[in-house]
């Protein structure tokens, strides 16, 4: 495997995040050749503090229950903040429904809104194998870049099984609970193209001595 920390998107997106962190993760990014996910209220801040930096910010964040004009707009404010990707939540109501012709809908409407690759969070430790499968193929129809498994707000969080499912569809981010190399080394064994990590630093240092 190649590029390792070039596939790892170092994360802070707690609720108490303050710059201070944002910075720290930043710094760590920069130096450990790593991208960073953070959140959108920190990302002009961002852009201009690490330039060399590849940022991805959230939309729709945590719930994924925001309303699609709302959703597309945070959208474009990323994109024209300076967002590199975007990390967009789905309605997850919607998918445990079945309703995924609306799903498809609206994530078809955020990928029109920007011209950056938009990955979608499902959260897969909340679903079934049916229904990630039916998330999967109204990302597909949305033309979505990559599927995300979680994010990290509920319990649960990346597994083998559920990256092996979703890589059939496409490019898989595999986040949550991925601390260590072993571990994500397992995850792109098993498809997943990005690792979102708050561990970035440690994964690293890890494949490095491995």
């Amino acid at each position: 495997m190649e590029d390792i920390p070039d596939r790892i998107e170092h994360t802070v997106l707690g609720p108490e995040t303050t710059w201070d962190d944002v910075q720290t993760v930043l710094d760590e990014a920069d130096e450990y050749g790593m991208r960073a996910c953070i959140p959108p209220c920190y990302l002009e801040q961002a852009v201009e503090y690490a330039p060399t930096v590849e940022l991805t910010t959230v939309v729709g964040f945590p719930h994924g229950q925001h309303l699609t004009e709302t959703k597309c707009e945070e959208a474009r404010h990323a994109w024209k903040a300076g967002a590199a990707e975007i990390d967009v939540v789905a309605n997850i109501g919607a998918i445990k429904s079945g309703d995924f012709e609306d799903v498809a809908s609206e994530l078809g409407e955020v990928v029109a809104a920007v011209p950056l690759p938009v990955k979608v969070i499902v959260e897969a430790p909340l679903l079934t194998d049916a229904e990630l499968r039916g998330a999967s193929e109204a990302a597909v129809e949305a033309d979505i870049d990559y599927l995300k498994t979680s994010t990290g707000f509920t319990d649960g969080g990346a597994t083998v099984d559920d990256v092996r499912l979703m890589s059939e569809y496409r490019p898989v981010k595999a986040s949550g609970g991925v601390g260590s190399w072993s571990f994500a080394e397992e995850l792109f064994e098993a498809g997943a193209q990005r690792i979102g990590a708050s561990s970035g630093t440690a994964i690293v240092e890890e494949y490095r001595e491995s």
